[in-house]
């Protein structure tokens, strides 16, 4: 007796369940995959001058445009500039940073400026009105120590380097910087 009534009360039950399970009704929902692409960051920059070989006259002028640019699409940087004279520069030349250049403490020569990430090109002139002095005190003679080889020819140089501004931890100090774009020698 106990088989009769326990068959159809299991039968009743499963109907039941599948009653309730089929009334039930699942929510779901799925969103569109998202898919993150990591490229490498960049910084592309060029030193630039429209020519290098320069006539000195005691007191004049003399036209001297380098140029550093930093590319399109560059992320964020530190941008040096350094100026390396010869010896005997200074007895014959001055010449002055244009706007925006700092000098690097105890870097003699290191100048730097902070460049946002652009969409564009970005230009900087080195020298301020695009130009290097000969100084007003330079004799005839001093020019015939060089033209006869006996003095050497006074130089002016440039160098330009880049350093991301920051990283993970947070942005770095111009020494620091420059310590990564020109580690020192051991």
């Amino acid at each position: 007796m106990k088989k009769k009534i326990l068959i159809p009360a299991l039968a009743v039950l499963a109907l039941l369940c599948c009653l309730a399970g089929g009334s039930l009704a699942w929510l779901t929902a799925r969103t569109q995959t998202i898919e993150n692409v990591f490229t490498v960051g960049n910084i592309d920059i060029a030193l630039a001058e429209t020519k290098t070989d320069f006539k000195m006259v005691p007191g004049c002028d003399i036209a001297k445009d380098p140029v550093v640019t930093v590319r399109a699409g560059s992320e964020k940087c530190y941008l040096f500039v350094e100026v390396t004279k010869s010896a005997n520069f200074d007895a014959f030349l001055t010449y002055e940073p244009a706007d925006g250049w700092t000098a690097l403490p105890d870097h003699e020569g290191v100048y730097y400026r902070v460049v946002d990430a652009g969409s564009a090109d970005q230009a900087f002139p080195v020298l301020a009105a695009n130009k290097v002095s000969v100084k007003g005190t330079v004799t005839k003679d001093m020019l015939d120590k060089i033209a006869d080889d006996t003095d050497p020819e006074p130089t002016l140089s440039f160098t330009a380097y880049a350093v991301q501004f920051a990283n993970g931890q947070g942005s770095f100090t111009p020494a620091d910087a420059w310590a990564q774009a020109k580690p020192a020698a051991p």
